[in-house]
């Protein structure tokens, strides 16, 4: 157990307590969610961010990482879709995407091939977790409308989504032995 791991599991701890605070969505309980939501999402930076300087990347740490990420927006989405703030089917695109590529580079792992996270995929977190939080929030000041932006950039996250779960596929193909595919 290091630092690192200790951050991904605090990042599982969060999503308990994201849902209870998020349970009745009123403005006040939205902002602390959403902070929570941010704070947890921030640590996904911080873990991956120390286990690399430090050299300390774990089979733990490589296991529990994705697996946080993926219970956090999976979590938040199913609460949106339920408050009406998400369309279910864009949540429905996301959620098995993201169920795809988890059992893709499991089926990889255990071939002995490592499909590394892509630029896509990068860009699909920061614009999900962005939207995630402003659907959360879902204020409205003056002219900027949360919900409208959120949707907006939720709907941009699915399409990279969508785009780098192609890339993940073809990544894994292109690595396969033909032989192996029966």
């Amino acid at each position: 157990m290091n630092l690192p791991n200790l951050i991904t599991l605090l990042r599982i701890f969060l999503i308990p307590v994201f849902i209870l605070v998020f349970l009745t969505p009123t403005g006040p309980r939205s902002m602390a969610a959403a902070v929570i939501f941010f704070i947890a999402s921030l640590t996904d930076l911080m873990d991956g961010y120390l286990a690399r300087r430090w050299e300390q990347i774990t089979k733990l740490g490589k296991f529990l990482d994705p697996i946080a990420d993926k219970f956090l927006v999976l979590a938040a989405l199913i609460m949106l879709v339920d408050f009406h703030r998400v369309s279910s089917w864009i949540a429905i695109v996301i959620i098995g995407r993201e169920l795809a590529v988890t059992g893709l580079r499991a089926i990889a792992s255990s071939s002995g091939i490592v499909i590394a996270a892509d630029e896509a995929g990068k860009y699909k977190m920061v614009i999900q977790t962005i939207s995630i939080g402003l659907l959360i929030l879902e204020y409205k000041i003056g002219y900027i409308n949360f919900h409208v932006w959120g949707t907006f950039l939720l709907w941009i996250s699915m399409v990279l989504a969508i785009l780098s779960g192609v890339q993940y596929f073809m990544k894994f193909l292109t690595q396969i032995d033909p032989t192996e595919i029966k």
